[in-house]
């Protein structure tokens, strides 16, 4: 059986590191620092995340208490690892700080580059 939601990250997407189809990592650049003769450390340049305003907004969740980011992406999405996704979709530096206020409304987004939801 196709997953349609790990379909839907695969297109269009050119694998850059490791991570998997899901991560928010995936489409970052891995480099190299050298630090001497012996030594290289790799690490991940900077995720430059999209602006809330370029992507689509697709449903609205009203916070009730106790609720998680996880949960609301895995209602949403499909994949409670997918919080990231709801955090970008708000402009949240702070993604917990989104499910704080009960009766805040969290835009659920879909990214204009990615087909499909």
């Amino acid at each position: 059986m196709t997953d349609p939601f790990f379909n839907m990250l695969l297109s269009g997407n050119r694998q850059v590191n490791q991570f998997p189809v899901t991560s928010r990592y995936y489409r970052v650049e891995t480099a190299a620092f050298q630090i001497d003769d012996d030594r290289t450390v790799a690490y991940l340049r900077r995720r430059i995340i999209p602006s809330a305003e370029s992507m689509t907004v697709v449903a609205v969740h009203e916070v009730k208490q106790g609720d998680r980011l996880d949960n609301i992406a895995a209602q949403y999405v499909g994949d409670p690892g997918q919080f990231w996704q709801v955090a970008d979709g708000n402009n949240a530096m702070k993604p917990e700080t989104l499910t704080d206020v009960p009766g805040a409304q969290i835009n659920i987004t879909q990214s204009q580059n990615m087909p499909g939801m």
